[in-house]
């Protein structure tokens, strides 16, 4: 059976109907700001294989998006936040629409070319792999199988005399069906949002900073196809 609207929201009923409560009674505003731009500039993939799904693989506008919260007092530093973060990854996502769980690689820090899956309620799961690793950023190329296709950046670091958490993507969708619901119908990046937005949040309380300002939403839409 091929994937559909339907599929998507109803494969997993109770979780999305979490989310979307969830999604509507948030503990911190978000902030959008949306964009069409005639050019994306993404950083380069540093990983090679057939099994990579490359932006330039996928199916319509590539999507440039941005999820920043700012923190102020928390007693965590750049590097020591994206320990905490690495290590953690499953608890602070969403579990009831996006489970992270490790395929590959040796206990203990994430390094390059260890696997992950990332578990969507929809006909698709989201195979990435470690693309590149720093004390204060975590790199995930998209796999095949994922509905997208691109990178994935999770970082930290100064804002002024406060503490800034980022998760930045580049990325199109994978195929037509995946299109459908991301651009044209715009449900799965509705989920999306929710997904790393609350993510965003429970890095905050990671760091047990205050947040000022919510989060900001950023989404710019290359207009050059």
């Amino acid at each position: 059976m091929l994937p559909s609207a339907t599929n998507w929201l109803f494969r997993y009923p109770a979780g999305t109907a979490l989310a979307a409560w969830r999604y509507l009674w948030r503990p911190l505003p978000l902030h959008f700001v949306d964009a069409d731009v005639t050019d994306v500039e993404m950083p380069p993939v540093p990983l090679t294989g057939p099994d990579i799904q490359r932006a330039e693989e996928g199916t319509g506008p590539l999507f440039h998006r941005r999820y920043r919260i700012r923190l102020r007092h928390s007693p965590f530093g750049p590097a020591r936040l994206m320990r905490a973060v690495v290590d953690d990854l499953h608890s602070l996502s969403p579990r009831e629409v996006a489970a992270f769980h490790r395929q590959s690689g040796r206990p203990g820090e994430p390094e390059v070319g260890d696997d992950y899956v990332v578990r969507l309620p929809g006909p698709w799961d989201g195979p990435v792999r470690v693309a590149a690793r720093t004390p204060t950023c975590l790199l995930l190329a998209t796999r095949r199988g994922h509905p997208e296709a691109g990178l994935i950046r999770f970082r930290a670091g100064r804002l002024g005399d406060d503490l800034g958490f980022e998760i930045e993507s580049w990325a199109r969708s994978s195929g037509r069906r995946a299109d459908l619901l991301y651009d044209r119908l715009g449900l799965a990046r509705v989920m999306q949002t929710h997904v790393w937005a609350t993510f965003c949040e429970r890095v905050a309380e990671l760091a047990e900073g205050r947040p000022v300002g919510g989060v900001l939403v950023y989404t710019g839409r290359s207009t050059s196809g």
